[in-house]
C-alpha cells in the first residue's frame, strides 16, 4: 500500500518530468502533443512506468516512446538531481492510448446521437400500451 509519502513523491517526480521532456530536443520526442498521464513508482524506487499520451503527430507513438527509452538515462539522472534524491528510479516508458481511445467513444456516440430520430416521434416505448 503506498504511503503518503510516496504519493507526493511521484507526483513531485511526475512534475519534473513533464518539465525535462518538454525541454528535450530529440526529435522524434518534438512535435505533436505529448502528455505524462500516469507514474507508477515500485515502494523501493527502482521501477517507475510512465505512461505517456501522444496524439497530433503523424509518425505515431512508437517513435516517440523509442526516444523517450533511450534518454531514460538522462532522465533519470536530471530527475535525482532536481529531486535532490540519492536514488533516483529506472525508468520505463510505455503508451498510453486511453485519450484516443476516449475520443473514438465520443465519436461513437456523436454518430448514435445524429442516429436518433430528431423530430421527437420516438418510437413507441416497449410495454406502452398501445390502440386495441
Amino acid at each position: 500500500m503506498p504511503t503518503k509519502n510516496q504519493g507526493r513523491m511521484a507526483q513531485d517526480m511526475k512534475r519534473e518530468l513533464i518539465d525535462i521532456i518538454s525541454h528535450m530536443k530529440d526529435p522524434r520526442v518534438t512535435g505533436g502533443l505529448l502528455t505524462v498521464t500516469r507514474l507508477d513508482v515500485t515502494p523501493d524506487l527502482d521501477v517507475a512506468k510512465v505512461h505517456v499520451s501522444v496524439m497530433g503527430r503523424e509518425g505515431g507513438e512508437e517513435e516517440v516512446i523509442k526516444g523517450l527509452n533511450r534518454a531514460a538515462g538522462h532522465v533519470r539522472t536530471e530527475v535525482s538531481r532536481r529531486m535532490h534524491i540519492r536514488k533516483a528510479p529506472r525508468f520505463v516508458f510505455v503508451a498510453d492510448d486511453g485519450a484516443a481511445y476516449a475520443a473514438h467513444i465520443n465519436a461513437l456516440l456523436k454518430q448514435l446521437d445524429g442516429a436518433a430520430p430528431a423530430d421527437g416521434a420516438a418510437a413507441p416505448e416497449e410495454g406502452a400500451a398501445g390502440p386495441d
